[in-house]
């Protein structure tokens, strides 16, 4: 598998691209946002490790250029922000996730190797549940003929649900699979998305789709 590092942090930037050569990916370093762009539209990456504070063209801006080319490469940000503000900030420009600076080399791997896995996790790009489909490769997600927007982890949090239709899906479960089993924040942060999810797929068209199971979790099913 080959990774793409953006990282202008010259030192952290070899040491992260050994550590993962050690782990038997291969590795192309970007120590710019211009290169890092240009690198990640001319070759084909399984996952781009993309630091936020570049010199030039900074994270934000490579990584939503990248989705507005439909490039939906798998971006795990490598970033000093924190918190809930900057997490919707960056997922809003289409990251997948992100670490925070300091950060160890072992869970930058587990990050990584996480969004792999979401990223593999089916060979079929399309699931329908009713008249609600979802294209996984294309990041593309309709009811009926409307085309709905998402941002990358309601996306990912959709599509968890929506190939496992009809099974109970506790917060746990989804914090393992659509963030990763490292995760230590909040699990009511599963609750934010489910209300979001439903006010873009569900309310506008009157529908119920996302059910609540009381004490156990939730529930994706069609209502036709």
């Amino acid at each position: 598998m080959r990774v793409l590092v953006v990282e202008d942090e010259t030192k952290l930037a070899l040491a992260i691209a050994r550590g993962l050569q050690g782990e038997g990916f291969e590795v192309d370093v970007a120590e710019d946002g211009e290169r890092g762009l240009r690198a990640a539209i001319e070759r084909s990456y399984d996952v781009i490790l993309l630091d936020l504070m570049l010199p030039g063209l900074d994270g934000r801006e490579v990584c939503s250029r990248l989705r507005q080319v439909e490039n939906w490469t798998p971006i795990l940000v490598l970033t000093a922000l924190d918190g809930p503000r900057s997490e919707a900030d960056l997922l809003g420009v289409g990251a997948d996730d992100y670490v925070t600076k300091p950060f160890t080399f072992p869970v930058l791997l587990a990050r990584m190797r996480a969004l792999l896995r979401r990223a593999g996790r089916s060979a079929d790009p399309e699931c329908r549940v009713g008249d609600l489909m979802l294209d996984s490769r294309a990041r593309r997600c309709l009811r009926g003929d409307v085309e709905i927007e998402l941002t990358s982890r309601e996306f990912e949090l959709l599509d968890f649900m929506a190939r496992r239709a009809g099974e109970t899906l506790s917060k746990e479960a989804i914090l393992d699979n659509v963030w990763d089993m490292n995760f230590e924040g909040d699990p009511n942060l599963v609750e934010v998305y489910i209300r979001r999810l439903r006010n873009k797929i569900d309310r506008p068209f009157e529908r119920d789709t996302i059910a609540t199971v009381r004490g156990a979790g939730y529930r994706i099913q069609s209502d036709e």
